[in-house]
């Protein structure tokens, strides 16, 4: 009992003397509010995107990839509450936001599309280098959250990246397309014949990274890829 009051004494002083800030405004939270002010959080963009209707996700794989079904959660621009959450994921080793964002969107995705059946949840990897250098993947915990609200089965290493290249942020559709060509392969110890995998990621801009994962994917016979991810740049007119 006295430990416990000794560890509850040592949070408040903590909260006192390095006061937890919103990511979006960087103003100060308070009691309840976790990562974002209650602001910050009314004002995140959710695309209220679903899998049952189509989408301009879906449309931005036309003709290039077979997948069944696309998802975003949020918007992505390129000044706003949703850059400042993904940077500080990404760069400032901040990573339980995914965790944040991944049970928010698993909670949605489970009351809405209570028939999307799906066996495995595969996060977009990084390359060893980049995961050694980082010390995670920005996108486990999102993934790992989203497998928990659907009930999938969490499968962090049925991908693997095969080169470490440079971030692909300001380069053109075409330049990322080729570029990412063979670069990720499926783990020669999975067999996905005939499953049903949700490919999750942080940020679709041009779609490239999903088109060369999906592509591996669906080599195997009978397999179905959904895609699901934390934020979409939109496309002017959209």
């Amino acid at each position: 009992m006295l430990g416990l009051r000794l560890t509850n004494i040592r949070n408040h002083i903590d909260r006192v003397l390095f006061p937890e800030v919103c990511f979006g405004c960087n103003a100060q939270l308070f009691g309840g509010e976790n990562l974002l002010c209650t602001i910050c959080r009314n004002d995140l963009p959710l695309t209220e995107f679903n899998f049952r209707e189509n989408n301009i996700i879906d449309r931005t794989f036309y003709g290039r990839i077979a997948i069944e079904k696309a998802n975003s959660f949020l918007y992505f621009r390129q000044n706003g509450i949703v850059k400042n959450l993904l940077h500080a994921l990404k760069y400032k080793n901040q990573e339980q936001i995914g965790a944040f964002l991944g049970d928010w969107f698993g909670h949605i995705i489970s009351m809405e599309d209570k028939n999307l059946n799906v066996d495995f949840v595969v996060p977009v990897p990084l390359h060893p280098a980049k995961l050694k250098q980082r010390g995670y993947n920005q996108v486990s915990l999102f993934a790992e959250k989203l497998a928990s609200h659907i009930e999938g089965e969490y499968l962090p290493n049925a991908l693997i990246k095969t080169a470490n290249v440079k971030t692909q942020t300001k380069k053109g559709r075409f330049l990322r397309w080729s570029q990412t060509q063979e670069l990720y392969k499926v783990n020669p110890l999975m067999n996905l014949q005939g499953k049903s995998i949700l490919l999750v990621d942080d940020v679709i801009t041009t779609g490239a990274t999903i088109e060369s994962c999906a592509k591996s994917l669906l080599q195997h016979k009978q397999t179905k890829v959904y895609v699901a991810t934390m934020a979409i740049v939109p496309k002017l007119g959209n």
